[in-house]
């Protein structure tokens, strides 16, 4: 299991998270007070981004927004982009902007671990609680040691916890596609998404209907209006009833 890390004190001196040094949109960050220009992803780089997206937004608590290639002003002289990061949605209190993620993922490709490492350290600095990075051609994961000043390595068995998580994120989904799809969608079934609770829905009503046409024959136009109007708690009374009903009535007496 990955123990979560507390979280660090923000330096209040430094400016707000969306301050900017570099305008938006424009395809550069600040390191260390020079222009830096961030070239377009390659392919390996670009996919893998846009699952880390979907991962997130799938495990992410309520309270929390998701966003990719987003501009944090870590430094007086760093305005950098992690990959994807997960941050408060509320604003904050004090400038009216936004809060400082929470979470900080890196896509590795091109990039090599050491940069990576160079803007976790601000990132940390600055008061994000956990950064990783994510090495997608070697298909491992990583997670910035504060204390140690270096990345340490995950297990593929692992799940992530963070209070920024409603669902565990497991590790396995970081590097790879299929895991990544069954990882989203068992985290929305987890969350109780609408979706997945009218999918539920459905399919028990249609369960009891069948059940009632074998045992009652053809259903008339008022029970039929009452079972498609029924909510999940009497849809439930409905299955435990037809058991031992001897009618229709029976089945949707109130």
């Amino acid at each position: 299991m990955v123990v979560s890390s507390h979280s660090s004190h923000v330096h209040t001196e430094l400016p707000a998270v969306d301050e900017r040094l570099i305008a938006p949109e424009i395809g550069y960050e600040i390191d260390d007070g020079r222009l830096v220009h961030v070239a377009p992803s390659d392919e390996d780089h670009a996919v893998n981004q846009c699952a880390i997206g979907a991962l997130l937004r799938a495990h992410r608590s309520v309270g929390r927004e998701v966003a990719v290639d987003m501009l944090t002003r870590t430094t007086e002289r760093d305005d950098s982009a992690p990959d994807a990061s997960v941050y408060p949605s509320a604003r904050d209190p004090e400038t009216g902007g936004r809060q400082l993620e929470e979470l900080a993922f890196e896509v590795l490709a091109t990039e090599r671990l050491g940069h990576a490492g160079t803007k976790a350290a601000k990132l940390t600095a600055r008061g994000v609680r956990r950064v990783f990075a994510v090495d997608v051609r070697k298909q491992r994961a990583f997670e910035w040691s504060r204390e140690l000043g270096t990345w340490e390595m995950l297990a593929m068995a692992v799940h992530i916890h963070d209070a920024a998580l409603a669902v565990p994120l497991p590790v396995a989904a970081l590097v790879d596609a299929v895991a990544a799809d069954d990882a989203t969608v068992r985290a929305y079934r987890t969350k109780r998404h609408p979706e997945f609770l009218a999918e539920r829905m459905e399919e028990r009503g249609d369960v009891l209907r069948r059940q009632l046409v074998l045992k009652f024959g053809p259903i008339d136009a008022e029970h039929d209006a009452l079972l498609q109007a029924a909510t999940p708690e009497r849809l439930h009374r409905y299955l435990e009833r037809v058991l031992t009903a001897t009618n229709l009535a029976a089945v949707f007496a109130e």
